[in-house]
């Protein structure tokens, strides 16, 4: 099993205004709400401060505010769309690739015996995603794009590295370790890195708890207690 991971450039930044309406006329919203968000999208200004300084009002005619609550809610109606163009796409090409998507962060996975295959389905997709979201007005930051293999062979195996540079990427040499979306693994699958990264990380937790006590008085045991429910203990269970 091979995966590819990319990364929308500035993505919430960088929706089109234009666009958005005719999504979710697209995907058949109630004409209220379409009236709703063409009225929340549309004549928005916004002014920056910095210190003392305030710039004037200026006009915002593309992106969504990173933080705010609809934004999330507007990205994936926005991403909706070019991925169900890019399945059709993979669909008619008859090339064997699953996706998965979070916010910004996308990814592809090719299931095959061999690594040149999986090789080739991966680098037909990252073209026909790529191909998309520039007329999505939105652009992959390749240096961020990242490949790794899984395998059920003992040993050490060497896949060989995927080669991007004709799409505007690089060359990608396949990690032994991977870390996405907060978890760890490894060619194995086998979790132990996981384990070994939180594990290393909560002890490393515990020992900085020292330098909270001095030399005159350290921390009692009630606080020794709390420090470790609520530092130390989330880190293991649920890798915080």
């Amino acid at each position: 099993m091979s995966m590819l991971a990319f990364n929308i450039m500035q993505f919430f930044s960088s929706l089109n205004y234009q666009l958005l309406p005719l999504i979710l006329n697209k995907a058949r919203f109630n004409c209220k709400i379409l009236t709703f968000f063409s009225n929340y999208l549309f004549n928005k200004k916004t002014k920056y401060l910095w210190n003392s300084f305030s710039s004037p009002l200026c006009n915002v005619e593309i992106g969504v505010g990173q933080g705010l609550a609809l934004s999330p809610i507007l990205s994936a109606l926005y991403l909706s769309l070019i991925f169900h163009i890019l399945e059709k796409c993979l669909k008619i090409l008859k090339i064997p690739i699953s996706i998965l998507s979070f916010v910004n962060n996308g990814l592809f996975i090719s299931q095959n015996k061999f690594f040149s295959v999986s090789n080739t389905n991966l680098f037909c997709s990252y073209n026909i995603i790529s191909t998309l979201l520039i007329k999505f007005e939105l652009v992959i930051e390749h240096r961020k794009t990242e490949v790794f293999h899984f395998s059920r062979k003992y040993g050490v195996f060497n896949p060989p590295p995927l080669d991007l540079t004709p799409l505007g990427g690089s060359v990608l040499f396949p990690k032994t370790i991977w870390r996405y979306l907060g978890f760890v693994f490894n060619q194995k699958l086998s979790f132990w890195s996981y384990i070994d990264f939180y594990v290393n990380k909560a002890i490393s937790t515990i020992k900085c708890m020292k330098m909270l006590g001095n030399l005159s008085r350290g921390l009692i045991s009630l606080q020794k207690r709390w420090l470790y429910r609520y530092c130390a203990l989330p880190i293991v269970l649920y890798g915080f």
